[in-house]
């Protein structure tokens, strides 16, 4: 895209005339020149020059008249036109006046190289943070960073990127955008080595101004882009990024992101790096899968996913059909397939003679077939056994395993590269070379690689095998209702009053359950006491056997202190598990932090579940269901989604995670009820909505789960800080 688009004054820029200023400026302006040797400054103007930037470059610098063997100006209002980018590398402090100063001369953009701002935590960094802020919104200039390394767009020739090594700036069709210049230029030169142009690349730093979501929107329109890669480390402003991933997926455009996050210590890294909230990876895939995006884990499958997606048709399903050149390779790719969830259907009958008729009855025809016969038959025979698997009913995918040559003497397999090159051209299946391992490039192997257009070659079984699982899954996603999301409902008043109550922390056992009275999540019958007499008296009236529980806000694993025991069946045995239990908590916790002791029905049977809900930092409220009891540590199997998912999508959540074959009636046993999950899930999505942030984290566990009905026999309530 190279709009380079002229705004009416009438109105504001969008955020895709903005992000096209950024990228397809007239004019730069480099503030903060300087004759330091390879400073960031100089390092980018020789970039501009490299690639042949076709607009004027104007060093500005208070104190010189001459730079880098050119005129260079004391200030943005002595340049002899108007600035339509600033590249500002000067001190943090001076940059909200630059600003100012270049808006008022009539620039559009700007990047700030400059660090200082929001990825540090001081009083000055903060005061510095909220004035560039106050002023990117007051000129209305699109600004990428600051704190970032520069942006590349090779229809215009532009590179505003510091890196020395010699790149490629051209048109391509990967677009990057990263909130690390060290992973973007580390990427884009891995891309580079498999010929992959990034035909833009953006650094976003803090993203005071435009922010991933800008990015993906323009990318997504941009007729060049076939790709949008994105490394994420925290999401400023989620509600955009998926909304231009809505956008990305209406266009066909796929997005792929590599996030930070996925590890407690990674989440923290990213915070420290960007200065942006981490939120979970599970909350960012739930709310991610519902707008088909593609997360990898690694770099490594972003790059595998580039070559696809690059080179690749979209697949119409899961079944794959294979050849291989040996036994031992074909069961490599066969073990890493079934790892990603693929599988390899059966040929059906018409194929298999078609295939003997050409390799000779008795071959070891399957699938995947063992092509080793590759080395003895001709062109003819090869490229008919891959129109043969091709062209299988059941075929939806074909994988080829082999590597592209790194020099001359395979003039045969060349051959066959070539033939399948071109019958990948006629066909509307994917056809995808796959080698076992990866391999390096050489220049040989990436002028093959130009030549063949038509497949891709992707790098190990595994990791190939993952993504073609991940393109599989974006062919066919279909996508789920709209978020239903509710609107404050009549208790919010009641919430408030028990919070305000409550304080800060967590609440006791008691609390929680009279906030979730208040939205209808049923409970078993229960009685807060403080003697051992209250306590037969409350048992009697519920009935025998009851569960006696300490209840402190200060315990919140109640049975590993001896704080809970069942079974209570009769008056003494009250009075001595009431004493007991007093004892174990005032062992544990100081005596004015003990409420008392909850009497409470006993309630049997049932498969224990965990519902519960957090607050995500970047993503908000989400819902969850899982395996209850210790089996949610043990096990880490839950399935998260938005808080605002309907009643039908709550209802189908649990089959998401392992509880789900429980729930639908394991190994004969009768299903349970699932509309006690959607009723609790979806309660717990307006509790949160209530609580307008005041809760961090809601957990109901264990909650009973019967053929009809259910009961959340224990909860906690962590207010957020």
């Amino acid at each position: 895209m190279n709009q380079s688009t002229t705004v009416s004054q009438d109105r504001p820029a969008t955020r895709i005339e903005m992000v096209d200023a950024l990228l397809n400026p007239r004019s730069i302006a480099i503030i903060g020149a300087s004759e330091r040797p390879n400073n960031w400054a100089m390092r980018t103007h020789r970039n501009l020059l490299r690639y042949g930037f076709p607009g004027p470059v104007w060093p500005v610098n208070p104190k010189r008249d001459e730079i880098w063997g050119k005129t260079c100006y004391r200030s943005i209002a002595d340049l002899p036109d108007i600035p339509d980018h600033l590249l500002v590398v000067s001190p943090a402090a001076t940059i909200a006046a630059t600003l100012r100063e270049g808006a008022a001369r009539g620039a559009r953009s700007a990047t700030i190289i400059s660090a200082g701002f929001a990825e540090l935590t001081d009083e000055t960094s903060v005061a510095l943070t909220r004035e560039l802020s106050e002023v990117i919104a007051e000129t209305g200039l699109a600004i990428s960073g600051p704190n970032c390394v520069g942006n590349i767009n090779g229809n215009a020739k532009l590179d505003t990127n510091f890196e020395d090594r010699e790149a490629r700036i051209v048109p391509g069709p990967v677009g990057l955008v990263a909130q690390s210049g060290g992973v973007a230029m580390l990427l884009k030169r891995l891309l580079e080595e498999r010929c992959l142009d990034t035909g833009v690349m953006v650094t976003t730093g803090s993203e005071l101004g435009l922010s991933v979501g800008d990015y993906v929107e323009y990318l997504a329109h941009d007729p060049n882009t076939k790709v949008i890669l994105c490394y994420l480390e925290g999401l400023r402003d989620a509600p955009r990024f998926f909304e231009a991933c809505e956008v990305a997926a209406r266009m066909d455009k796929p997005v792929v992101v590599l996030k930070v996050g996925v590890s407690q210590a990674g989440r923290e890294a990213s915070v420290a790096h960007t200065g942006a909230l981490a939120g979970s990876v599970e909350a960012f895939d739930a709310v991610a899968g519902r707008l088909n995006v593609m997360r990898v884990d690694s770099m490594d499958d972003m790059i595998e996913a580039a070559e696809y997606f690059t080179h690749s048709r979209r697949p119409k399903g899961w079944q794959l059909a294979a050849m291989s050149t040996s036994g031992g390779k074909r069961g490599l790719i066969v073990d890493a397939a079934d790892a990603a969830g693929l599988g390899f259907p059966p040929l059906d009958s018409a194929s298999v003679k078609k295939l003997e008729e050409v390799l000779g009855v008795g071959s070891d025809i399957g699938n995947p077939l063992d092509a080793g016969f590759a080395a003895n038959v001709s062109e003819e025979a090869y490229v008919t056994s891959v129109r043969t698997m091709l062209e299988a009913p059941a075929t939806d995918v074909l994988i080829l395993e082999g590597e592209l040559p790194r020099g001359p003497g395979s003039a045969r397999r060349e051959g066959y590269l070539r033939a399948v090159n071109k019958i990948a051209a006629e066909s509307d299946k994917p056809i995808v070379y796959m080698s076992v391992a990866a391999h390096g490039f050489n220049e040989y192997t990436r002028e093959m690689r130009r030549e063949l257009s038509n497949v891709c070659f992707l790098l190990g079984a595994d990791r190939g095998s993952r993504v073609v699982a991940g393109a599989i899954r974006q062919a066919v996603w279909t996508p789920p209702p709209p978020l239903e999301v509710p609107e404050r409902g009549p208790k919010v008043a009641e919430l408030a009053a028990i919070l305000d109550a409550a304080g800060a922390g967590a609440l006791d056992e008691v609390t929680a359950k009279a906030v979730l009275r208040l939205y209808d999540i049923p409970l078993p019958k229960e009685a807060l006491v403080t003697s051992a007499e209250s306590a037969v008296k409350a048992a009697e009236e519920i009935g025998f056997p009851v569960v006696l529980k300490v209840v402190s806000p200060a315990i919140a694993h109640k049975s590993e202190i001896g704080g809970v025991l069942v079974g209570v069946d009769s008056p003494d045995a009250v009075r001595r598990g009431f004493a007991n239990i007093m004892a174990n908590a005032e062992a544990y916790a100081n005596a004015d932090l003990i409420n008392g002791v909850l009497v409470a029905e006993q309630v049997g049977g049932g498969t224990e579940l965990v519902l519960g809900a957090n607050n995500d930092p970047e993503l908000g409220p989400m819902v969850f269901v899982g395996l209850g009891g210790v089996a949610i540590e043990l096990f880490k199997d839950y399935a998260l989604a938005p808080a605002g998912i309907g009643f039908s999508e709550a209802r189908d959540l649990v089959d998401q995670c392992r509880a789900g074959r429980l729930v639908s009636g394991y190994r004969g046993s009768e299903p349970l009820d699932r509309d006690t999950i959607a009723q609790v899930l979806t309660a717990l999505g307006q509790l949160m909505t209530d609580a307008d942030g005041r809760i961090r984290s809601v957990e109901i566990n264990p909650f009973t789960l019967h053929a009809q009905g259910g009961c959340g026999l224990d909860a906690l309530i962590e207010l957020s800080g």
